[in-house]
């Protein structure tokens, strides 16, 4: 059964514009496909591990090839545990609010847990390999300002949201990315409700045409 995972990194659960505009996707989505399978993963509803002690010291004792002490083992297995959700997907939601010019510190967080050699990349003397192969991305981008390179302004210059969350998309093996960009939602609720809508119906008709 083909699987989509939602991965929410917005705590704004009822005004975020990320979350407005991926629950159009879904709800597309689901019409679509009513067979498949919807994964949500709420990066702040969840206990997310700690990348630090038996965590830290079990990457560079496998790192190194040391055998793992049965607290690194399972600081190890609930971080694999975590990245099994991308493995299992076949399409990977994700809605994300520009935080301070980036990602939410969540998200962040998420991110620097599961990307581990041999659980979402391998590693040898060839260089890395990502090991997220032939899935698909999907990514809902919300910025309070616009940051687009013909805005007349430098702000694209602050854009460390988009370009960091594709190279780490690359970087783990994910190549077929689709963003939808919501720009201006700080503008007021006239110029905002218009990007909503432009996002919408762009992360609708992605949807609607997603592979089966």
């Amino acid at each position: 059964m083909s699987t989509l995972l939602h991965i929410e990194a917005s705590p704004r659960k009822q005004r975020s514009a990320s979350l407005d505009v991926a629950r159009a996707y879904l709800e597309a989505y689901r019409e679509a496909h009513p067979d498949h399978r919807i994964d949500v993963l709420d990066l702040w509803g969840v206990d997310l591990p700690e990348f630090d002690g038996d965590a830290l010291n079990a990457k560079y004792a496998d790192l190194s090839g040391a055998t793992l002490s049965a607290g690194q083992q399972q600081a190890w297995a609930s971080i694999r545990q975590l990245a099994q959700r991308l493995h299992d997907a076949d399409t990977l939601l994700f809605s994300v609010p520009l935080w301070n010019f980036s990602i939410p510190y969540r998200l962040k967080h998420f991110i620097d847990v599961v990307s581990q050699r041999n659980i979402l990349f391998s590693f040898d003397e060839k260089g890395s390999a990502g090991l997220l192969k032939d899935k698909k991305a999907v990514v809902v981008y919300a910025r309070g300002l616009d940051y687009s390179m013909d805005s007349g302004t430098r702000a694209h210059w602050f854009d460390f949201q988009q370009p960091y969350m594709e190279a780490w998309l690359r970087f783990v093996g994910v190549t077929d990315i689709e963003p939808v960009v919501i720009e201006k939602t700080l503008y007021g609720a006239e110029v905002d409700e218009t990007a909503r809508q432009a996002a919408r119906a762009q992360a609708v008709a992605l949807a609607r045409r997603a592979s089966n």
